[in-house]
C-alpha cells in the first residue's frame, strides 16, 4: 500500500526536526562552553584558598534545544555565580549578554568534588572512643555529603561519638565530642595555686566533663561544694 504525498511529507519533516534536535545549536555549545569554563576557575580558585587535596568534575545539565536566541559576541558575555556562595554539589550559572544583543539565562549544573575523607572501619557504637583502627581515609563525593566532613584521622582520634555509625561512613565534627576525662563520682585532687602558695586536697566530682570544662567537685575534707576546671584525668584546679 502507497502512502499518500502529504504523509511522506510529514513523517520526512519529523525526521528533520528529529535529527536536528540531537545535534547541539552554536547557541547551546556557547551555553555549555561558558558555563564549564567559569566553573572550572570558580572551582580551582575554591580549592587554591582552601588547600583542599581533591579533584573535581562538571556537568552541566541538559539545556532546552528550542532555545531560539542569537549567539553573544565572545567579549560581551557574562557568567556569575547564583547559587550557592560554594561552588560545589548542584549550582546554578547566570549567563547574560551586555551587547547590542542582550539576553540572561540561567544554566543548572553539577559540580562533583572528590576527596579524601575520614571514613569508618566498622560500626562505633554511641559514645564509642574512636582509636587509629576505626577510622581511614578514602575518597567521596563531598558535593554529596549534606553536613560536615573531617578530612584528618587525628581530627577524630580520641573523640568519641554522639550516637552509633555505621561503618563506612563519613565522620564530621557534629557527630563527635571529647571524651570524658573525669566521670560522676571519680576521685579527683583539687589543686590550688598562686605565685605563693600551691595546695593540693582530695575531692570527688558531683558531675562528668572532658578536659577543659568546668564541673562541681566536693572538697571531701571540708565538704564544701565547689566549681573546678578539669585538666586531666583525675586533676582539677580552682584558682586561688
Amino acid at each position: 500500500m502507497q502512502l499518500p504525498a502529504f504523509f511522506i511529507k510529514l513523517i520526512a519533516a519529523i525526521a528533520l526536526l528529529s535529527s536536528s534536535s540531537l545535534n547541539a545549536s552554536p547557541l547551546i555549545d556557547q551555553l555549555i562552553g561558558t558555563t564549564t569554563s567559569y566553573l572550572e576557575q570558580k572551582v580551582a580558585a575554591y580549592l587554591t584558598n582552601s588547600t583542599a587535596d581533591a579533584r573535581f568534575e562538571i556537568t552541566v545539565s541538559r539545556l532546552d534545544p528550542r532555545l531560539r536566541l542569537p549567539l553573544c559576541p565572545a567579549d560581551a558575555i557574562q557568567a556569575n555565580l547564583e547559587s550557592p556562595e560554594v561552588p560545589i554539589g548542584r549550582v546554578t550559572v547566570r549567563i547574560s549578554c551586555d551587547s547590542e544583543v542582550q539576553w540572561r539565562l540561567f544554566v543548572p549544573a553539577t559540580v562533583d568534588l572528590f576527596q579524601p575523607v575520614v571514613v569508618t572501619t566498622r560500626p562505633l557504637p554511641r559514645h564509642g572512643v574512636i582509636s587509629a583502627g576505626d577510622v581511614t581515609l578514602l575518597e567521596r563525593n563531598v558535593g554529596n555529603l549534606s553536613g560536615s566532613y573531617l578530612t584528618r584521622p587525628e581530627q577524630a582520634i580520641g573523640l568519641r561519638t554522639r550516637r552509633p555509625v555505621a561503618a563506612d561512613s563519613v565522620l564530621g565534627a557534629n557527630q563527635l565530642e571529647q571524651d570524658e576525662t573525669v566521670k560522676r563520682g571519680d576521685k579527683v585532687v583539687i589543686s590550688a595555686a598562686n605565685s605563693r602558695v600551691s595546695v593540693r586536697m582530695p575531692g570527688e566530682a558531683l558531675e562528668s566533663g572532658s578536659t577543659g570544662s568546668q564541673i562541681r567537685v566536693r572538697n571531701t575534707r571540708s565538704d564544701r561544694v565547689i566549681r573546678a576546671r578539669i585538666i586531666g584525668p583525675g586533676q582539677v584546679e580552682v584558682a586561688m
